[in-house]
């Protein structure tokens, strides 16, 4: 729970501070950063399937040596869908962990030509079906919270129930914590770490820069 939103999880893992040292570090080449973003989101997408009750039966299955009581995940109950562009590296690592999930596209940029810099929708391919499941919005970066805005709101246009979405996310700021707390506080959000804020770029401080371009090494 943060004081910034009603329904978010913030993760606490060992691994992270190491990790996010390695992706923060602005001399950190492509490759590598790559490579432990992919860690990071590795962990950040288990936790996000991990708290997706609606997707989630208990079970019993047998070891060696006797009974065991534990619990599956039904993966043609989840869709996972990604924010163009930066979005689709969390999305790759929701689907590695999940084979066979259904995916949907939503494609939403932010308009640089005006200091307020709205959020624009410019195209949005969903699975049929989508409001039957429950959907993992992926995008790393969470910063004024239009972009994640006006991707739930496609979302909630198709039928998907707002308490049936679960923001999935690297790295947020108080700023778009509080926008989607006030819009959609039913929407769980999954979360690596809150940063200390928006400087008057509106870029998160202290971030690690378009995680789109360096994940995809088109800085």
């Amino acid at each position: 729970m943060s004081e910034f939103h009603p329904n978010i999880i913030v993760l606490e893992n060992k691994s992270l501070l190491n990790l996010f040292t390695r992706v923060r570090d602005q001399t950190t080449p492509p490759a590598a950063f790559e490579f432990y973003a992919k860690r990071l989101m590795t962990i950040l997408a288990e936790e996000t399937i991990a708290d997706l009750p609606l997707a989630t039966s208990k079970t019993t299955v047998f070891t060696p040596c006797a009974e065991f009581k534990g619990e599956e995940v039904d993966v043609d109950k989840i869709c996972a869908v990604s924010i163009v562009r930066a979005g689709d590296s969390l999305l790759g690592c929701v689907r590695a962990l999940l084979p066979g999930v259904s995916v949907g596209k939503i494609l939403i940029q932010r308009d640089e030509t005006v200091p307020e810099k709205p959020a624009k929708l410019f195209y949005c391919k969903l699975p049929k079906g989508i409001e039957d499941k429950q959907v993992i919005l992926c995008d790393p970066m969470l910063a004024t919270g239009g972009s994640a805005a006006k991707a739930i709101e496609s979302l909630i246009a198709v039928g998907v129930p707002v308490s049936s979405i679960i923001f999935s996310n690297v790295v947020c700021c108080p700023e778009g914590l509080k926008y989607l707390g006030g819009l959609y506080p039913e929407v769980k959000i999954v979360t690596a770490s809150i940063d200390e804020g928006l400087n008057e770029e509106k870029y998160i401080v202290p971030g690690l820069g378009d995680y789109g371009d360096r994940f995809f090494n088109t800085v």
